[in-house]
């Protein structure tokens, strides 16, 4: 028998008066893993692999801030980097010595980077790299695969995961409102993992292509062999400079990130958030001579300007740089993919022993739960999933003193076996709830 839900301490009176603050306040821009107001928190605290909110109730944590806490929170190495900087100043607009060693790490970790520039988030980064591309190939349009994301710019918000009706294939869907009509015409689409298609768009349109951008790793769709290879051939071709959104998977896959996971080089490359220990960090890195159109000796109608007042901030940099060294430590990532398969396996047991229909996709430190029996390989094939029963499995989880994302399970080194466990005792216990349809949802057992 699945164990029953944890009792949850009721919600005080503090952490309602702060929910009221919320809504009447801060109506834009808060996240709360269930869409369900029973369930909204307020976090007090985080250490490690868990988090409590105002009210005392303690969970398991696999959101980790949307990826960031690769090492878990408030993890002591990053901790004391970030205090010592502290006494030291907050921020100097002008170069500092842990922005240039951070540089220096990465340069010498991620296969494509032979310079790079430092910003404060992954939409920011994603938004410069596709600026150079532009001013180095001199064209406008990009290639993006349907439901990736890439940030919250206008051009970014385009086909992505959100897209419930998809448009014929190249034409761009508009994510949100409040975006320029015309920002739908830079923007083609192809399908991801599909490489023929993809292939056939770029040939056709490559006189006007600035760049093509793709996730390596969709949101959590693993890329089929020869896909990410073949988009390396075409656009070297025809020069069209190929960028790797790695915000989720630069040094998350590998210390290399996906790049060296998968074995693929792209010209440029975005990244951050996974050793960022939770400070606001972006990061363009690539070929030295993309980036060189950057440089503050440039000029005029040929200069990309790539500025802001926090870009290069020291505090972001020692925690990134005290993160990375964790990362160095002899069997880090083996230890990490042996709890994430752990995890991973288990969960698709544990449908499967439920007779649900759902499969599980991604790589050991980050994948998804589909409730759908189809395989999951592009974007088109997630519309076919069962959303209400996800929605379900975050509510019940909670129950049971879990937190999850709508989408992904992130695993950071700081879980545990005891975690591990008692995650999959959680699951156990949510997938018999779906399966009894307490919500008007009942599925039937799978031949």
């Amino acid at each position: 028998m699945a164990m029953p839900p944890r009792i949850r301490k009721p919600r005080t009176a503090h952490e309602a008066q702060l929910l009221a603050l919320t809504e009447r306040l801060l109506p834009t821009g808060v996240r709360n893993p269930s869409v369900s107001p029973a369930y909204a928190m307020v976090i007090q605290q985080a250490r490690g692999s868990r988090i409590v909110d105002c009210s005392g109730n303690e969970y398991i944590d696999y959101l980790l801030g949307s990826g960031p806490m690769l090492l878990g929170h408030a993890h002591p190495a990053v901790v004391e980097a970030v205090r010592d900087q502290l006494e030291r100043g907050s921020g100097y607009l002008m170069v500092n010595e842990p922005a240039i060693r951070l540089a220096e790490a990465i340069v010498e970790l991620v296969p494509c980077a032979e310079a790079l520039s430092l910003h404060c988030s992954g939409s920011e980064a994603v938004f410069f790299a596709l600026r150079l591309a532009r001013a180095f190939r001199r064209r406008e349009k990009i290639l993006k695969f349907e439901g990736a994301f890439h940030g919250m710019s206008d051009v970014a918000l385009m086909s992505n995961q959100w897209t419930q009706v998809p448009a014929v294939y190249p034409s761009a869907v508009q994510n949100s409102a409040g975006i320029p009509a015309a920002s739908a015409d830079q923007v083609l689409v192809a399908p991801f993992n599909d490489i023929d298609r993809a292939t056939a768009i770029i040939e056709t349109h490559h006189d006007d292509l600035a760049a093509v951008i793709v996730e390596p790793l969709q949101r959590t769709i693993p890329p089929r062999p020869g896909f990410l290879s073949g988009l390396r051939a075409v656009t070297r071709h025809y020069e069209i400079p190929l960028i790797f959104d790695e915000v989720v998977t630069g040094f998350r896959l590998a210390l290399g990130g996906a790049q060296e996971y998968y074995g693929v080089t792209p010209d440029l490359c975005a990244l951050g958030k996974s050793i960022s220990g939770g400070h606001p960090l972006g990061v363009v890195c690539g070929r030295r001579d993309i980036l060189a159109l950057a440089s503050p000796e440039r000029h005029g109608a040929d200069a990309v300007k790539l500025t802001g007042t926090f870009s290069a901030n020291p505090i972001s940099a020692v925690a990134a740089l005290a993160c990375i060294k964790e990362l160095r430590t002899p069997g880090c990532y083996e230890r990490l993919a042996m709890k994430g398969r752990r995890l991973l396996h288990g969960l698709q047991q544990r449908f499967d022993a439920a007779c649900l229909p759902a499969q599980v996709t991604g790589e050991p430190a980050v994948f998804q739960p589909w409730f759908t029996a189809a395989p999951i390989i592009d974007h088109r094939s997630t519309l076919a999933a069962n959303w209400q029963l996800g929605v379900q499995l975050v509510d019940r989880l909670l129950d049971a003193g879990v937190v999850k994302a709508h989408e992904k399970f992130f695993v950071s080194m700081a879980h545990t076996d005891e975690d591990i466990d008692l995650t999959l005792e959680a699951i156990a216990y949510a997938a018999e709830q779906l399966t009894v349809g307490t919500w008007g949802n009942e599925r039937q057992p799978q031949p």
